[in-house]
């Protein structure tokens, strides 16, 4: 297709911003008014709109309903001490779901349309974006075949959505986690890498598991033997050991996380020594016994930071000390805050302001 010079948009009759209590909100609860719409077919990007949210038809043998051709990604915008607004990291999150799209054998979107498509629905509904420290206007673009025709093949026709919705911030209390040793959530040469949905639904069974035996999520371990930590929940994890921070390093296996990235970076420039390595369970268990282990954290876009307090390991639960304002994911989250809210303070040219 042509380059776009404008994506049109058709605005809601009336807005449901006043069904929303801002100052309790709950994650995904509520979509703002509108959504972005672009479709492929007879392999051309088809002319993007932004319409009033509303329910998507689906034919019954829609491709994505049977096979799971579907790819999505998660990013905020925040509101800036300025009062304008800033889409944070859009070329890196765009990159992600290029290459989760390839693993999946979908055609990106042009990146004019991605990019420019979440400029023009954050205009749109900029009011729905809440002002409270750590709430955000949470944006989701999603792609999915939408081909009606049974049969075990890669789609020809597909659409790409975008969705936003005011959310507060995630996991303001430390949580507990299990370390799983008998379901996997990625193997190597899979799907791990990718925003996919089986990867997210295959997870719900051992984390109902968790929680039903008192903790809040899992902490992954590598398919292969069970003796490497990979992720948390749906999160990167970063390790404290001997003040030094710790997280397992990228493969097919484990989500190349923005808030990862951006933590690392932000670490390296601070001083903090940081290692990528691989992350034996053994390691956690002794590190606990001798006191060389003093913060675990899960990372991503929902949390940005989730202090874990306690972690059980083959039946044992070890205890974390109390985090504070010294502690090195507090100093990471503080700076990352800042960076995304005070004009001046992005020295990575991370933040699209608009």
């Amino acid at each position: 297709m042509e380059m776009i010079t404008e994506i049109p948009v058709k605005k809601i009759a009336r807005s449901r911003i006043q069904e929303v209590d801002f100052e309790n909100l709950e994650f995904g609860q509520h979509l703002s008014d509108h959504m972005l719409i672009c479709d492929y077919a007879n392999g051309q990007w088809q002319q993007p709109q932004i319409l009033p949210l509303s329910n998507l038809s689906m034919h019954p043998a829609t491709l994505a309903l049977h096979y799971g051709q579907t790819v999505f990604e998660g990013m905020k915008a925040f509101y800036m001490e300025d009062g304008r607004l800033n889409i944070f990291r859009v070329d890196k999150h765009y990159e992600r779901f290029c290459l989760s799209l390839e693993r999946m054998c979908m055609p990106a979107p042009p990146e004019e349309i991605f990019r420019e498509g979440l400029i023009r629905l954050v205009e749109t509904d900029k009011a729905w974006a809440p002002k409270q420290p750590g709430a955000a206007l949470y944006l989701r673009p999603f792609m999915y075949a939408s081909e009606p025709k049974l049969g075990v093949k890669i789609s020809e026709q597909y659409r790409f959505v975008i969705i936003a919705g005011p959310v507060p911030e995630l996991y303001a209390r430390p949580i507990r986690v299990k370390v799983e040793t008998q379901y996997i959530r990625a193997a190597r040469g899979g799907t791990g890498f990718a925003k996919c949905g089986g990867n997210y639904g295959a997870a719900f069974l051992p984390t109902k598991i968790a929680r039903a035996e008192g903790y809040d999520q899992v902490l992954w371990t590598d398919a292969a033997e069970n003796k490497f930590i990979e992720e948390s929940g749906t999160m990167n994890v970063m390790f404290v050991v001997n003040g030094t921070l710790v997280t397992a390093p990228l493969s097919d296996s484990i989500l190349d996380g923005v808030t990862r990235d951006s933590l690392l970076r932000i670490a390296q420039d601070k001083g903090i020594p940081v290692e990528e390595r691989p992350v034996p369970v053994e390691e956690l268990t002794f590190g606990f016994l001798n006191n060389a282990i003093t913060e675990i954290f899960g990372a991503g876009t929902a949390a940005v930071v989730a202090p874990i307090s306690l972690v059980g390991i083959n039946g044992l639960d070890y205890t974390l000390p109390a985090y504070g304002k010294k502690s090195i994911q507090q100093i990471l989250k503080k700076e990352l805050e800042e960076i995304r809210s005070k004009p001046g303070r992005d020295p990575y040219g991370w933040n699209l302001v608009i």
